[in-house]
């Protein structure tokens, strides 16, 4: 593994635990408003990322298909969708704001539910960078390096808001610092972990490739569609959810661009 994809991989836990960090520099629990902006901004790169990052290269790869070209796209797509369903019913978890948790019934604590929560769609997510940059190292694939980088980066930018969402609430109920801090940051170590094992499997997935892209694509819009807009666009100031959204996915669009 080259020194370049190593720290791509790690990119994204990094962002995640530099949000987290946030329990040292802010006092008390997140403002809701800005709370609302900062899930609908994560919404906004994920969305993005999903179309420009994952869906359209998909479909790139699959040309030779002719007029079929997007079955392989919406077949990891549909996957990607049974898979998280099914970890919703399998893995207890809490989400943002809700004092009922979902899943199997559970006796675990309500801070570890949060940070499972958060935990379940991180994955999706680090699969999305391993298989990125799985594309790269096959070469034929189309993927830059640079393309992957910005993808890498985009998930990095909207997991900082997701890391100081989760150890914030944490830090208000009374948490040390540290150990909110902790939480946080272990609820993005599935990003690396699942990008490095997609990595370690890249000579077996090249011909998969498009459905694999595909699937993380509808891991992460699932994601997107069941809790983090409807959590953006709860109650009041609803609209501050929607403007982050629209700078989330311009900003993802612009590094896809700029740098793929």
């Amino acid at each position: 593994m080259s020194r370049d994809i190593f720290w791509g991989i790690l990119i994204p836990f990094i962002g995640t635990t530099a949000g987290a960090a946030c329990v040292y520099f802010l006092r008390g629990e997140l403002n809701a408003r800005v709370q609302k902006a900062l899930l609908g901004f994560a919404s906004g790169v994920m969305v993005a990322a999903s179309v420009w990052s994952l869906l359209i290269p998909a479909m790139d790869m699959s040309e030779e298909l002719g007029t079929l070209s997007f079955l392989p796209g919406v077949a990891g797509f549909c996957l990607g969708i049974f898979f998280l369903l099914v970890m919703d019913r399998i893995i207890p978890h809490l989400h943002l704001g809700t004092d009922a948790p979902e899943g199997p019934a559970s006796s675990l604590a309500t801070t570890t539910m949060l940070v499972l929560a958060a935990t379940r769609h991180n994955l999706p997510e680090g699969m999305a960078v391993g298989v990125v940059f799985a594309g790269v190292l096959a070469k034929e694939t189309g993927i830059t390096m640079a393309a992957a980088f910005a993808l890498a980066v985009g998930i990095a930018i909207q997991n900082f808001p997701e890391g100081a969402i989760v150890s914030m609430p944490l830090k208000s109920v009374g948490m040390k610092k540290t150990k909110a801090f902790l939480c946080g940051s272990a609820s993005g170590v599935v990003e690396p972990i699942g990008a490095f094992l997609t990595l370690l499997l890249s000579a077996y997935i090249t011909p998969v490739l498009p459905y694999l892209l595909s699937f993380a694509a509808g891991a992460m819009i699932y994601v997107v569609v069941e809790e983090l807009i409807p959590e953006s666009a709860e109650g009041e100031h609803s609209d501050l959810g929607t403007i982050g959204f629209c700078a989330g996915f311009l900003i993802m669009m612009v590094l896809d661009v700029v740098l793929g």
